[in-house]
């Protein structure tokens, strides 16, 4: 069993007016094998708590730790975080022209083992994967993500979830812009890579909707910066019923 530890996590960026806080003191303990699904209004630093994991520049962590067990993440360069384990699927997955399907998948995958996989077995590993997300055969000899629909962009990240084989994936807000049916494709995608490799899964998300596929251990609700409340699947039933209102009225 892996462990993924956030304590006392506090995050800045830089903007027009000056430096600004996001996170607040966000403390998270994730294991391999759980689902944590983070919910809560927009601005209040979910999609920030997945950059700083991840390693985005733009985010100045001024104080508190992130650490993959016990090695200090916030040491790790962004490769070096992959290699250990550590996944992102983006909100916004960027296009990469000039550069195949089929060379980055195997050129990712070889970089984060350390080794190039076995060719026949990966061929054939990247066509089920492709197969079992409904992605076109097509798309391995297209350009990563270029001229690619939303939902065919996630389609891809959860492709690279499955291949990659993570110990830790950051989904953050994976459900945006997914009709139903993408959904639930994209969903099953989560599941067997957790199934398969027994993965600790970080949801990010406003809707509970993914929460019909992807059934969370843990809820986790973001509110200015910090988790102002917490409990089981749930409180995501709450949330559908009651919106954020009552977090958000509350005077600070």
């Amino acid at each position: 069993m892996s462990t993924l530890e956030i304590k006392d996590l506090h995050v800045s960026i830089e903007t027009e007016q000056g430096e600004k806080e996001i996170l607040k003191g966000v403390s998270l303990t994730i294991k391999t094998g759980e689902t944590h699904a983070i919910m809560g209004p927009n601005g209040s630093g979910k999609s920030t708590l997945a950059s700083t994991i991840a390693g985005h520049p733009r985010y100045t962590v001024t104080s508190g730790s992130i650490t993959l067990d016990g090695d200090d993440v916030l040491e790790m360069s962004v490769d070096e975080r992959a290699r250990a384990g550590l996944f992102l699927a983006m909100q916004y997955p960027v296009e990469v022209p000039g550069v195949s399907m089929t060379n980055f998948l195997r050129t990712a995958k070889t970089a984060i083992d350390g080794e190039a996989p076995k060719l026949r077995t990966w061929t054939k590993d990247v066509k089920a994967a492709m197969a079992a997300l409904k992605i076109d055969p097509e798309f391995a000899s297209r350009n990563v993500n270029e001229g690619f629909s939303g939902g065919e962009k996630k389609r891809v990240e959860i492709l690279q979830l499955e291949l990659f084989k993570p110990k830790f994936a950051i989904l953050d807000e994976t459900d945006s812009g997914l009709d139903v049916d993408a959904l639930k494709v994209v969903s099953e995608g989560v599941n067997r890579a957790q199934d398969d490799n027994d993965m600790g899964t970080l949801l990010i998300t406003h809707y509970t909707r993914i929460l019909r596929y992807i059934k969370p251990d843990f809820v986790h609700v973001f509110v200015d910066g910090k988790i102002a409340e917490q409990g089981g699947a749930e409180l995501a039933d709450r949330l559908e019923e009651e919106g954020y209102d009552r977090f958000l009225n509350v005077p600070a």
